[in-house]
């Protein structure tokens, strides 16, 4: 390690002025060594050296140790007779009760009860070497650049030390151990920079100063940056040194709003309740009246579970002067289990509900986040599991909530439960030998599912009265599944499916229609009642068919390319369905209207369940074959030339493209069904996923014409007839095609799979790791991956839609990434573009970041769009002082003369 530089102040001294010497009257005994007993080691044969052990009682001798001294050096080691003083030199350590030293250097009197303990320098770097490190007991290790401590009294002196005191470091000057729990301190560095003295970027010189185990007690301290003094001073300080969690106020911002006016944002308090709890209260106020509240918890049990819960309300005014101000709140709550916690069971928790305007109203609330300022939808889950061991059964039991931001209406579900049996073969026997006979690979399953539910009811309404015991709605849905697996010839493969589904409601409907009451707003729709009490659906489904699988291939010679292999899955299957529309399951009934003037007599079917939960029985028979091919195509490519297993590759070409349509006998027309398609692969050694997916139509259709409101217009009428008939394909009626992937400086090099690292999940991580995975889900921008040079992350979408009279397509480009300008500086971006309409939308961000080691540097900036905007801040990385950084911002606003 280099010298320290020079400097006006004491721990800015050169390097042989702070290495501890031998004063020639003090040390005057020890530098007339008459009787010596040296030995020499070498780097293969360590010396050792056991340095007193009696006890300092009464009955011993009062120069005699409680504990005995263990030495050790690379090089040599010096045994002082005379004056009971040992010398080791090279990579030496000393070990003393809880006490740990290693140094370049050790002299050790015990007469006196002395350590002292230095570096060297290198006679051909010339640079200062083997500094001393000590530890004692829990405390952190301590670099210095000499110290001398008595091993009796635990009192010393340091020179330049550097250590880690929770989350901070304290580096140069001198340092005086008064007792094993306090230290004085004379123009030290107190810094949250990691970097050692003096290429510290950020720190505070604390010229006189009491260190506790807790706490710093200043004099006079000044800022520091970059090495230069700053005029920046205080007559007296505080430091905390927390190895807890320390209540305290938390510092607020300062800024204006274009709209709100000026601003204190985010002054609040934290609490530190125990070492499993701590509670962040904070709120933000603006000049015109408006405020935003948050009240943050989290929570960890180690080994356990842990979890945070925050409750947020904001009251703003956006329109004029004197109107009312909008309202708004959210809730979020995350919880995690340990799975070994409680085995048999799991409780999770993820829930992000509020106000569908919170996040427009309250942009700062995410840190002008992009992404959470233009959602449409939050969505929650709290969910509870159950597996009961040695038996086939569990149970999940959940709540959840999901939210259109666009419609403003709320879907619920107040609980639902699933309860479920493995499937079991129930003829056969745990005790069967030799193979299955064919009864006995018959399966049987069983699922019971139960809800209440809430569906899509508007926002306003939701906590208003008995609007949910009105609205909601409940059900029960029993399956059984039973199957049968058998092949058949070698290559066949033969099976059967039965499915039963019984539905249990508590309430129905009825209609009818009601043209002679003036208060019906459309006469030609019938009116809907519901209707309580118990009633149950049921119905059923068969199927059987073959499957088999056809190979192919094509081999090449003299190309890298070996072979092509297609892989063809064809299978047919038989299916029936009963008519359950069929008067005599009483699940449907049929309306008949009185003829009225100027209303013609009309009638219709409906299903009594048809506003179930769990949906209500098909209506319609079903007697017929399904069809559908699978194909799989993969090529062979020779191994490289520097391949020493000489292994051919095998690469995907098209994975999954499937064709499919279903013929019902039992139907008077249009027997066959749309044929659809869909297929996918990957490119790029898997690196980009393409799917595709479409429908062919294969009826005849014709352009009709009809009047509406005096103007003509198309529509297209079905005919059955195949288009085919004609000596003409099916028409394309739908397709869709998307292609995304994700591409960094690594995807293309091959690396090696390590081991998970210690603290890379929630189990095994330290307070400090916990601490800064905090701050990142508070504050995602707060971590920047500098080590990956760039990365890039699209998504292609292109839809095309033919309904005969017109066709309609979309086709958009999503791109995101970034990428380092220097090892410093990291460019970040995200778009959206449409290719069809030429044109960026405002979904449009940049961001830009420079390291400065123990500060960040960020700007993001939103050029155009509702959320313009832009932000500078500048902020210290350390946890412990997250809320220490300058802001300089523009909000974002709707209005044309938005000024930078």
């Amino acid at each position: 390690m280099a010298s320290p530089k020079k400097g006006k102040y004491n721990y800015h001294r050169p390097l042989t002025d702070t290495i501890i010497k031998l004063d020639s009257i003090k040390d005057k005994k020890i530098l007339r060594i008459k009787d010596t007993v040296s030995t020499k080691g070498t780097k293969s044969n360590k010396t050792k050296g056991i340095i007193g052990k009696s006890d300092t009682s009464s009955k011993k001798g009062k120069n005699e140790l409680a504990s005995e001294i263990k030495g050790n050096a690379d090089d040599s080691t010096i045994v002082d007779k005379v004056h009971n003083i040992l010398y080791f030199y090279g990579r030496a350590r000393v070990k003393y009760e809880d006490v740990e030293m290693d140094a370049d250097y050790i002299r050790v009197d015990q007469k006196n009860h002395l350590i002292f303990a230095s570096g060297s320098i290198d006679p051909r770097t010339h640079r200062y070497i083997g500094r001393p490190i000590t530890k004692q007991g829990k405390d952190k290790p301590v670099e210095s650049d000499s110290l001398l401590f008595n091993y009796e009294t635990k009192k010393g002196k340091v020179y330049n030390p550097a250590s880690e005191q929770g989350g901070n470091y304290i580096s140069g000057g001198q340092v005086k151990k008064l007792n094993e729990d306090e230290a004085a301190y004379r123009n030290v560095l107190f810094s949250t920079c990691d970097k050692p003295f003096p290429e510290t970027d950020f720190g505070i010189v604390i010229t006189k100063g009491i260190g506790e185990k807790k706490r710093i007690i200043s004099g006079p301290a000044y800022l520091e940056i970059e090495g230069v003094p700053i005029p920046l001073a205080i007559p007296f300080g505080f430091f905390p040194k927390p190895d807890t969690r320390t209540s305290g106020v938390i510092l607020p911002t300062f800024g204006e709003d274009q709209k709100l006016g000026f601003y204190i944002k985010d002054l609040g308090y934290y609490i530190a309740l125990n070492d499993y709890v701590d509670m962040t209260t904070q709120g933000t106020f603006y000049a015109k009246g408006s405020y935003d509240l948050n009240e943050t918890v989290h929570y960890l049990s180690r080994y356990e579970y842990s979890g945070n819960l925050s409750l947020s309300y904001g009251s703003h005014n956006y329109g004029l002067q004197g109107d009312p101000p909008t309202k708004d709140f959210n809730i979020t709550w995350s919880h995690s289990q340990n799975s070994n916690a409680s085995p048999g069971s799991t409780f999770s928790a993820s829930v992000n509900a509020g106000t569908s305007t919170f996040y427009q109203n309250n942009p700062a609330y995410s840190n002008y986040n992009l992404q959470a300022l233009t959602q449409n939808n939050l969505s929650s889950s709290i969910a509870y599991g159950r597996v009961w061991a040695g038996t086939p059964f569990n149970l999940t039991v959940s709540l959840s909530h999901s939210q259109d931001l666009t419609a403003k209406t709320v879907t619920l579900n107040l609980p639902t439960f699933n309860f479920n049996m493995s499937t079991l073969s129930p003829f056969d026997s745990k005790d069967r030998v030799g193979p299955q006979k064919w009864y006995q690979k018959i399966t049987v399953g069983y699922s019971l599912q139960g809800t209440n539910n809430i569906n899509a009811i508007p926002e306003s309404e939701l906590f208003q009265g008995n609007t949910l015991f009105k609205k909601m709605q409940n059900g029960l849905e029993h399956q059984i599944p039973i199957g049968f697996n058998q092949t058949l010839l070698k290559y066949f493969q033969f099976s059967a499916t039965a499915n039963y589904t019984e539905r249990w409601y508590f309430q129905s409907i009825k209609e009818y229609y009601d043209r002679t009451n003036p208060n019906i707003p459309d006469p030609t729709l019938p009116t809907v009642d519901t209707v309580g009490g118990f009633k149950r659906s049921g119905e059923y489904n068969l199927s059987a068919g073959f499957s088999t699988k056809v190979y192919g291939t094509m081999n090449f010679k003299k190309s890298n390319l070996t072979a092509i292999r297609t892989v063809m899955t064809p299978s047919i299957s038989f299916q029936y369905k009963p008519d359950f529309s069929d008067p005599s399951y009483g699940y449907y009934k049929t309306i008949v209207s009185n003829a009225t003037i100027p209303y013609p007599s009309t009638y219709t079917t409906y299903s009594i369940f048809q506003n179930g939960v769990y949906g209500f029985p098909s209506a319609g028979r079903q007697a017929g074959l399904n069809f559908s091919l699978d194909n799989t195509i993969e090529a062979k490519v020779k191994a490289k030339a520097t391949d020493t297993s000489n292994t051919p590759k095998h690469i995907k070409i098209l994975d999954g493209l499937t064709f499919s349509t279903f013929y019902n006998f039992a139907a008077d027309s249009f027997r066959l069904s749309p044929i659809s398609f869909s297929g996918h692969t990957a490119i790029l050694h898997q690196k980009i996923n393409i799917s595709f997916s479409g429908v062919f139509n294969p009826y005849e259709s014709k352009l009709m014409d009809s009047i509406s409101n005096g103007v003509i217009q198309k529509y297209a009428h079905e005919i059955d007839r195949y288009t085919w008939q004609d000596g003409k394909l099916p028409s394309l009626q739908s397709f869709s095609i998307s292609a995304s992937g994700s591409l960094n400086s690594t995807s293309f090099h091959p690396h090696n799979t390590t081991q998970t690292p210690v603290g890379s999940n929630m189990q095994n991580m330290t307070p400090q790791q916990q601490d800064r995975l905090a701050l990142l889900n508070s504050d995602p921008s707060a971590y920047v991956d500098f080590n990956i040079p760039w990365n890039i992350s699209f998504n292609y979408s292109f839809t095309y839609n033919n309904n005969v009279t017109n066709t309609n397509t979309t086709n958009t480009v999503m791109i995101s990434g970034d990428f380092n300008l220097t090892p410093k500086w990291k460019i970040q971006y995200s778009t959206n573009y449409d290719l069809k309409a030429r044109a960026l939308s405002s979904a449009t961000s940049f961001s830009i970041y420079r390291d400065l080691h123990c500060w960040d540097l960020s700007m993001q900036w939103l050029p155009f769009g509702y959320y313009k905007s832009y932000n500078v801040t500048l902020r210290v990385k350390s946890t412990i002082l997250q809320d220490l950084k300058l802001s300089k911002k523009s909000d974002y606003t709707s209005n044309s003369y938005f000024n930078q």
